[in-house]
């Protein structure tokens, strides 16, 4: 089973060039209130199966509460985006797949952490699913 990642810079500049130029340009590089917002993104492998099917949406909160058990997106320690569970054991942050056929790692702590995934959404209202309530 191959995983699909990507690196962070890489995952910053396809948003940068998808971005219109008015948004570019009112965009300041001090941040602004925008990073806070939730966002949507694609789940573009097996490794969170059964839960979350390839192809499904999922929403990240990037304010979202993390705890352990807690879907989030994180930067794995190969500084590339990773969607795993978050299992806090004995003070080690550890990134769990459903998935068996992938492995568990150990991140450095909350600070690799981008966001939590509040909710999944699919092509049927039966499928979608809060996570944060």
């Amino acid at each position: 089973m191959s995983e699909t990642r990507i690196n962070v810079e890489t995952f910053k500049q396809s948003l940068n060039a998808a971005a219109q130029p008015d948004f570019k340009h009112n965009m300041s590089s001090e941040g602004n209130c925008s990073e806070n917002e939730p966002y949507a993104l694609q789940v573009i492998d097996d490794s969170m199966e059964p839960e979350f099917a390839k192809g499904c949406i999922i929403i990240i909160d990037p304010t979202g509460i993390v705890r352990d058990g807690a879907y989030v997106f994180a930067i794995d320690d190969k500084d590339e985006y990773i969607f795993r569970q978050l299992r806090i054991i004995d003070g080690k942050y550890i990134l769990v797949a459903l998935n068996e056929a992938y492995e568990a790692m150990e991140i450095s702590g909350m600070n690799r952490i981008v966001g939590v995934i509040i909710q999944r959404a699919g092509r049927r209202r039966a499928y979608h699913k809060w996570y944060d309530k």
